[in-house]
């Protein structure tokens, strides 16, 4: 029998201060390996985020081509107290999720973790984010039954300009952005 086991804790020094078994630890530790956590080694995170999508896509009936780059700095900023698992599942998450074939990270996605741009600017790329989503959803319509500005609750006009000032152009609004003026 082989075992693997993982844990955050240190072992050893659980030992020494006597809450931990040794003879236990003994039989665990024969091989260890010990990681950072992830917040330590953030230049990861895009190798597994690509790993996690490429092992989870098919079974979920997706092909991810991008992964844009707000959704992923936001994956870099982020602490990642769950660590690898975290992130695993913050994927998986968005893999179901996400329309098309860019990943995009929902409104659950805790973005609390230092992100460095100013709080209006964080307001805008969420209210951008959002926008996308929903003219993803609605094939690109704005105006209409079953248009953007139904879903959203504004009057066509008033998104049409939202979209104007965040930068959302052109047909396939949903996959291109221009930065704002």
């Amino acid at each position: 029998v082989r075992l693997v086991a993982a844990t955050n804790r240190d072992l050893g020094r659980a030992v020494a201060e006597g809450r931990f078994r040794d003879d236990l630890y003994f039989r665990l530790a024969v091989f260890p390996i010990t990681l950072p956590p992830l917040r330590d080694r953030r230049e990861d995170i895009p190798l597994l985020a690509w790993a996690f999508i490429g092992r989870r896509q098919r079974a979920l009936g997706r092909a991810v081509e991008r992964i844009p780059r707000r959704a992923m700095e936001a994956l870099m900023a982020y602490s990642w107290p769950g660590n690898v698992r975290e992130l695993e599942n913050v994927i998986e998450r968005a893999l179901i999720l996400s329309p098309a074939d860019t990943l995009m990270l929902d409104d659950a996605f805790p973005r609390t973790s230092g992100a460095a741009s100013a709080p209006s600017q964080r307001m805008d790329d969420m209210a951008r984010e959002h926008i996308v989503r929903v003219l993803d959803r609605c094939g690109g319509r704005v105006g209409g039954p079953e248009g953007a500005g139904e879903v959203l609750g504004v009057h066509p006009n008033t998104l049409r300009s939202r979209m104007k000032k965040l930068g959302i152009v052109g047909p396939g609004r949903a996959r291109r952005t221009r930065p704002p003026r």
